[in-house]
C-alpha cells in the first residue's frame, strides 16, 4: 500500500523472517525525486517505526532521503511474543537481511547507506556495523544504549541467579522497572498521547529479555574501540533513561576518524518525539545537516571510499559557530568530552500506530 503525504510517499508491507514470523516494514520516500541517500531506522525497546518514528521518516524524506524501518519481532505490528527477545542477534540479523534487501535494489545500489538508531536501536546499529564493517557509510545515534551505567548494572550475584532460571521462566515479567514514559518525554501533551497508545509496551520486561539487553550492552561496551564508521551521537544532558556517560564512552573509545557528539542541555531522552516542537526541529535540523555533509559521493561497484571527508574537529567547530555552542546555547558541542556524572535507568519506551499491510518474503 502507498500513501501520499505532501511531498513524501509512504509504503508498508510485511516480510517473513527465517523463524516464520511476520515482520512489519515501512518506508518514506521523496515523492518527486530519487533519494540522495538511504537511511535505515532501528527503533528502541518497546517501540515501533510507523507511528513513533513517523516524524523521523517524514522529516528525512522531505530532506531528500529514502527512509526504511522494520519492527523487531514481538514489537509494534510484527508477530511474536510481546516484547520478548529470545536472542538479541535475531533482531540484528532480521534488520541486516531487510536493510540489505533494500540496498540491493537496482535503483538504490549507488546510494550511500546510513543507520539511524534510537536508544536500544543504537545498539542494533552498532552491531549491524560490527557484522559488516565496510557496508555502512555512517550512523546517527540518538541516546544510544551502548553501555550499561555502573550505577544501575545488577550485581553479579543477581545476574547469576537470574541466569539459572532464564530457560525455565524466560517470558516471566518479573524484572522490576519504573514507568519511563514520565521520565523520557518532556512535553506533557506528547507524553499523554504516547501513554494512551494501546500498542505501547508498558509492562515489566520479561526475564530473558532483560538478560539479553544486559549481555548485549556489555558486549557492545567491550567492542566500542572496533567502531570505525562515521557517526553522530545526539543525547539530552537531562536524560535519565539512558546515561549520557555511555555516549561519551563511545565517542572517546571509537576508532572512527569522523565522529561527532552533541549534548543538548535540559533535554530528556525522547529528543525526536517528547520535546517541545522547537527542540525537536533543532534536533532534526542537526541530523539533516550531518547527513547532508556525508551524502555527496555515491557508491560504485568495487569502489573503496574514504568516508572521513570532514575532519571531526573542524566539523564540530563549524557546528558550534552555527549553533552558538556556549553554556546558554540550546546545543552543546564537545570534542573529547568532559566527564560528568548522570543517572541511568531503563531502556523501555515506545509508540505505535495503525496501518494496512501487504505481504512478501524477506
Amino acid at each position: 500500500m502507498t500513501k501520499e503525504m505532501d511531498d513524501v510517499k509512504y509504503h508498508e508491507e510485511y516480510v517473513t523472517n527465517p523463524r516464520g514470523l511476520q515482520l512489519f516494514t515501512c518506508g518514506w520516500l521523496p515523492a518527486s525525486s530519487s533519494p540522495k541517500a538511504l537511511v535505515f531506522l532501528c527503533h528502541g525497546y518497546g517501540m515501533e517505526v510507523s507511528g513513533f518514528m513517523k516524524a523521523c521518516g517524514v522529516e528525512l524524506a522531505s530532506a531528500g532521503y529514502g527512509v526504511f524501518g522494520i519492527d523487531y519481532e514481538g514489537h509494534g505490528k510484527s508477530t511474536g511474543a510481546r516484547c520478548y527477545i529470545q536472542k538479541f542477534e535475531h533482531l540484528v540479523d532480521d534488520c541486516d537481511r531487510f536493510f540489505k534487501s533494500i540496498c540491493e535494489l537496482e535503483e538504490y545500489r549507488d546510494k550511500s547507506r546510513f543507520l539511524y538508531g534510537e536508544s536500544m536501536g543504537g545498539a542494533v546499529a552498532l552491531l549491524l556495523h560490527r557484522k559488516d564493517p565496510t557496508f555502512w557509510d555512517g550512523a546517527v545515534l540518538v541516546a544510544p544504549m551502548c553501555k550499561i551505567s555502573e550505577k544501575v548494572k545488577p550485581h553479579p550475584v543477581v545476574v547469576t541467579l537470574l541466569t539459572q532460571v532464564e530457560e525455565i521462566i524466560p517470558k516471566w515479567k518479573i524484572v522490576p522497572t519504573k514507568d519511563v514514559i514520565d521520565s523520557a518525554f518532556k512535553d506533557p501533551i506528547k507524553r499523554e498521547k504516547i501513554r494512551k497508545n494501546k500498542l505501547i509496551y508498558q509492562d515489566k520486561p520479561r526475564l530473558k529479555t532483560a538478560l539479553e539487553l544486559l549481555r548485549t550492552s556489555m558486549d557492545v561496551e567491550d567492542s566500542l574501540s572496533q567502531v570505525s564508521m562515521p557517526f553522530f551521537i545526539l543525547h539530552g544532558e537531562a536524560d535519565t533513561v539512558t546515561d549520557p556517560e555511555v555516549s561519551r564512552a563511545l565517542y572517546e573509545r571509537a576508532a572512527s576518524a569522523d565522529k561527532t557528539i552533541k549534548l543538548y542541555p535540559g533535554m530528556w531522552h525522547g529528543l525526536t518525539a517528547g520535546e517541545p516542537d522547537d527542540n525537536v526541529d533543532l534536533v532534526f535540523s542537526d541530523i539533516v545537516a550531518w547527513l547532508n555533509d556525508r551524502s555527496h559521493q555515491r557508491r560504485r561497484s568495487g569502489e573503496v571510499r574514504d568516508l572521513g571527508r570532514v575532519p571531526p574537529v573542524l566539523d564540530k567547530m563549524a557546528r558550534a559557530d552555527s549553533c552558538g555552542g556556549g553554556a546558554d546555547s540550546p546545543v552543546s558541542v564537545h570534542g573529547p568530552p568532559e566527564r560528568r556524572r548522570r543517572g541511568g535507568g531503563s531502556f523501555l519506551c515506545g509508540l505505535t500506530g495503525r496501518s494496512n499491510h501487504q505481504q512478501c518474503r524477506m
